[in-house]
């Protein structure tokens, strides 16, 4: 005798057997690792990148790559004879070498992770499929940012569509997987898809301004005429109050301009970050000598390390947003000059930070308006 399956009990039954034939994926996504064994996707050197998805993973397609800024200035130099990423914006030619140089990396390594700095960048993209052992509240159709790195996510890229290298942003064709452990944000209804991915890409880094400032404190920003460094001089602002000091310090008189039109700090200097004793008197001049209670470093160049720890006063926190920071150099350079600082190095998430830094550009019309024009 044959039982009769409704149409309801026929899906439910096909989509039981493929549960059961699906592999089950580790949370942290160490099923993928291929090489070298025994670590986790972001350190390893290879990963699995098919598109047949594991019981707990998310299959995404992707629309855009926001490549991290100090990865994109990095391939574009290497690829482009020393160029920086406006220096090819109107270059198809140095475009395509930079095309290339991304295929390249996502070829060997199954996941976007820059050889030369190790760091990635995000993605905006649709979600396809979801396994039937994940465990959160997406919906095949959802429209996310991934909120970790490239630099562990496996990626496969089709096609290279558009590259906006100014904003170091790349559209393709293409899919990536989400494990059950990544952090993401469905892109909210009340701002374009640029405008929110453009912020998100640096969420943790307002975030920790959010958490690291508190009222009457000294804070200084390194590279506040930034993307990251404006979202943190607003962040700061709010919470250091009337009776704190919220320094920019940018790195061109074009991004001081920027910042002090949009009156987001206190004071307003432009300098090379990677002056360390130039940094160290102004810090000076600007606190009467008792330097800096907490130094948010955002600047994508190398060797800013000491700068902002020599701006930093004893007992005070130096955060380092940047991928370009090196450990050892601020370490040893803390170190060498007797500085005893707590440091925070590369920390980009935070609880709350997509929440936190959507709410800044909700709230501030005037950075709203520039990351809409500059950015997306």
């Amino acid at each position: 005798m044959f039982e009769t399956l409704s149409g309801v009990n026929f899906i439910k039954n096909i989509f039981s057997r493929r549960k059961i034939k699906m592999k089950k994926g580790c949370p942290y996504g160490t099923h993928r690792v291929i090489s070298p064994k025994g670590v986790l996707p972001q350190p390893a050197d290879v990963i699995d990148n098919t598109m047949e998805i594991y019981d707990n993973e998310v299959l995404i397609d992707v629309k855009t790559l926001n490549v991290d800024s100090a990865s994109f200035t990095e391939i574009v130099r290497r690829s482009c004879d020393g160029k920086k990423p406006a220096d090819i914006e109107n270059s198809p030619e140095d475009q395509e070498k930079v095309k290339k140089t991304m295929l390249d990396i996502v070829a060997k390594a199954g996941k976007h992770k820059n050889p030369w700095t190790g760091s990635g960048g995000m993605l905006i993209g649709t979600v396809k499929e979801i396994g039937p052992a994940y465990v959160g509240d997406l919906k095949v159709g959802d429209k996310i940012a991934t909120l970790v790195s490239l630099s562990l996510t496996p990626l496969v890229i089709e096609e290279i569509l558009e590259m906006r290298p100014a904003i170091d942003q790349v559209d393709i064709k293409g899919q990536a997987i989400l494990f059950q452990s990544g952090i993401y944000a469905v892109l909210p209804d009340d701002m374009p898809e640029g405008l929110a991915l453009s912020a998100l890409d640096v969420a943790g880094a307002p975030a920790q301004a959010a958490k690291l400032v508190q009222s009457g404190m000294k804070v200084l920003i390194i590279g506040g005429g930034g993307k990251s460094g404006l979202l943190c001089l607003y962040e700061a602002k709010k919470r250091a109050g009337v009776t704190g000091l919220v320094v920019c310090a940018a790195g061109s008189q074009k991004s001081e301009d920027r910042a002090r039109k949009l009156d987001l700090a206190d004071e307003y200097f432009h300098m090379d970050a990677t002056d360390a004793v130039g940094m160290y008197n102004k810090a000076m001049e600007l606190t009467n000598g008792e330097l800096f209670d907490l130094v948010i470093n955002c600047v994508n160049i190398e060797n800013t390390e000491m700068a902002s720890i020599l701006a930093c006063k004893d007992d005070g926190t130096v955060y380092f947003f940047s991928m370009a920071t090196s450990f050892t150099k601020a370490a040893l350079g803390a170190e060498g000059v007797g500085k005893d600082v707590n440091m925070i190095i590369g920390n980009g998430y935070t609880k709350g930070h997509a929440a936190i830094t959507l709410q800044v550009l909700r709230e501030h019309e005037g950075l709203r308006e520039l990351f809409r024009e500059m950015y997306s």
